[in-house]
């Protein structure tokens, strides 16, 4: 048996166990590339990832790798998961030697079908992950210095340097040298008008920015004024804030930003912070009064005393009287009625609770009556006025999300840009812009003592008033009046020959020549006063006799015997000028440059910078409020056009226009 055994251990063949040696490079990191369920495609994203595996591929040349192809096996059967991980595997192989030029002979194609983990056998040779270590509770969190993470071109560092150049004594006058020690005004003011630059209008999100950024915390040297400190500071320097954006415009002027030769004048309407339902119109407070006013007569003629009966003569021919009229006519009732002896009978007690009610009604006329003239002298010229925000009135606005044409209390902003910079700016109760353009230019004058050069507008500013006033200031008026663009273009308005602009004038005799050739002499003047007081003086014509005139149809389709036509020479001049001048090479280039001047000015303010809806009741500090947001949408234009054109200097200091 051991013989037997022997000789077959002999005979038996020898069993050789070849062993894999897996060699990994520390410098080659395994990829994966990862497909969508049930697909083989790649997309851009995972070739990008394929790409930097053919870098490390291309480095290291003398290295085989092998693809392999896996399949989640909960996509489908066996064998399809193997042929789509094949596929998977393959269509790698493709894109690496197709596009990167990998060769073939380095690349294996292997399949391993539907799994339920990936990598099981390749876990041992992943590196392992170290994190950088982490402790928010250490002693020393912050850098020394925390402007260290601010770049040197920050708007921060801008805003900070234009600041401390500002002369600021007019703040100084408005604190107490008694008392607690106030924070510094060019802090505050540097620290709200970067809240500003950054959309930031509400005090109490400026007091967590004081805390939470690193900009505000650097910029306040980290001093940590709350909300009503930020509040009362705005408030006090309300009178002098304009003050600090002229300075900031003379600025931006001394940079070469800007010349304050050429202002280019738009407006547009802002919503206040008034509730839009507490209206007062002032047809319904003259109608009411008017009432008003006819009962207290009425009441007057009733009550059986002298004293009221002489009073309501008075008023049968008098047009108004005050209250405090009223107030001493209802004393002197109630001393009569007090000092008349006792009623002794029930008609005389009667006659006396009737006089004791007309007395009261009289009093409750004459508070409604002092009602109705408070709302008459807040109201000034306007129509109307919000009760909550006196200042504002109610007007159209552009944006409309009902769709139903809804007045809302607002004020008409006004402002002057160059290289899309504000000049000047003016908060207005008139809902039309024609009548904001003189106090507007005044307002101009104030600021920088003289008008700029040249004035451009569109067709809202374009009337005799606004023309003779820039004329008289030496102000060279680039400015539309109404039907300049039809006038440009030869469609029926140029070439309709009844119109009045197309008659013919004969300036030396002072007479028009109708289509048909008849003569319109002149038959009068008439003089008429705008509503900010201008006269302005329109000359009458009249043709002789336009009976019978077969062009009479289309001439006009008055009743009258002839046709009358009243001219405005001197607006007509104007129109001229202006015509000349907006058709001048000069003028369309201004034409153009005011579409994204002050227009553009507006996008930004209302959408860019979230600037919408006024803050704050009362014009003054409306107006507070905006200077505020016009300093800070200076500078940060001014930033933008440094970072743009790469107009700085390393100090900040000597800014200029490459």
């Amino acid at each position: 048996q051991l013989e037997s055994a022997l000789t077959a251990a002999q005979n038996r063949p020898v069993e050789v166990t070849e062993t894999e040696v897996v060699v990994t490079d520390p410098n080659i990191a395994p990829r994966t590339v990862f497909f969508k369920i049930g697909s083989a495609e790649l997309s851009p994203r995972e070739v990008m990832n394929i790409s930097y595996l053919a870098k490390q591929m291309q480095e290291f040349p003398n290295a085989t790798y092998t693809v392999n192809g896996y399949a989640d096996s909960a996509t489908g059967t066996p064998e399809f998961n193997k042929e789509l991980s094949l596929k998977r595997a393959q269509a790698v192989v493709d894109v690496l030697v197709k596009d990167y030029g990998i060769p073939a002979n380095r690349l294996k194609v292997s399949a391993d079908g539907g799994v339920d983990k990936f990598f099981k056998h390749k876990q041992s040779n992943m590196a392992k992950i170290h994190f950088r270590s982490y402790n928010p509770n250490q002693i020393v969190l912050f850098p020394q210095r925390i402007d260290e993470n601010i770049p040197s071109d920050d708007p921060v560092r801008i805003l900070n340097a234009m600041v401390d150049t500002l002369n600021l004594s007019s703040f100084h006058k408005l604190y107490k040298e008694q008392g607690r020690s106030p924070y510094d005004p060019r802090m505050m003011l540097k620290a709200v008008l970067y809240a500003y630059m950054n959309n930031i209008y509400s005090c109490r999100k400026i007091e967590k920015s004081l805390l939470r950024d690193i900009h505000f915390i650097w910029l306040a040297g980290y001093e940590k004024p709350d909300y009503r400190t930020i509040n009362r500071f705005r408030n006090r320097v309300k009178d002098e804030i304009n003050g600090i954006f002229t300075q900031i415009v003379l600025i931006l002027a001394s940079k070469g930003f800007i010349s304050l030769d050429v202002e280019y004048v738009d407006g547009t309407k802002i919503e206040s912070k008034a509730n839009r339902y507490t209206f007062v119109w002032r047809k319904n407070v003259e109608r009411n009064r008017a009432r008003l006013l006819e009962k207290i007569r009425i009441l007057l003629q009733q009550i059986d005393d002298v004293v009221a009966q002489e009073n309501a003569c008075i008023e049968n021919t008098a047009t108004e009287f005050p209250p405090s009229m009223l107030a001493d006519m209802i004393s002197e009732l109630k001393a009569s009625l007090e000092n008349a002896p006792a009623a002794s009978d029930k008609e005389e007690k009667k006659a006396e609770k009737q006089k004791v009610k007309q007395i009261k009604q009289l009093e409750s006329h004459c508070e409604k009556l002092a009602e109705y003239n408070r709302h008459m002298r807040i109201l000034g010229k306007r129509n109307s006025y919000s009760k909550t925000d006196p200042d504002a009135t109610f007007i159209h606005m552009k944006e409309d999300p009902m769709g139903n044409g809804q007045l809302k209390p607002g004020y008409n902003l006004q402002i002057g840009t160059e290289n899309q910079f504000m000049l000047d700016f003016g908060l207005y109760p008139n809902p039309t812009d024609t009548l904001t353009l003189i106090p507007f230019e005044n307002s101009f004058h104030e600021r920088y003592n003289r008008f700029p050069l040249e004035e451009v507008a569109d067709s809202g500013y374009g009337s005799e008033e606004n023309y003779s006033f820039m004329e008289e200031n030496g102000i060279e008026a680039y400015v539309k009046y109404n039907f300049f663009h039809k006038e440009q273009r030869a469609d029926k308005y140029v070439t309709n020959p009844f119109k009045q602009e197309n008659l013919y004038y004969n300036k030396e005799k002072d007479y028009y020549v109708c289509p048909m050739g008849q003569h319109m002499n002149r038959t009068g003047v008439r003089h008429y006063k705008t509503e900010s007081g201008y006269i302005a003086e329109s000359a009458a014509y009249r043709a002789a006799r336009c009976e019978g005139c077969p062009l009479r149809c289309m001439c006009f389709s008055s009743k009258s015997p002839g046709r009358t036509i009243e001219v405005n020479h001197r607006l007509k001049e104007y129109k001229q000028k202006a015509r000349e001048r907006l058709t001048s090479e000069k003028g369309i280039r201004h034409r153009g440059q005011r579409c994204i001047e002050p227009e553009a000015v507006f996008g930004q303010i209302k959408y860019d910078m979230g600037y919408k809806r006024f803050r704050h009741f009362g014009k003054d500090k409306v107006t507070m409020d905006f200077a505020f947001f016009a300093i800070a949408f200076n500078i940060k234009k001014m930033c933008a056009k440094i970072k743009n054109e790469k107009m700085t200097d390393k100090n900040y200091q000597n800014i200029r226009v490459a």
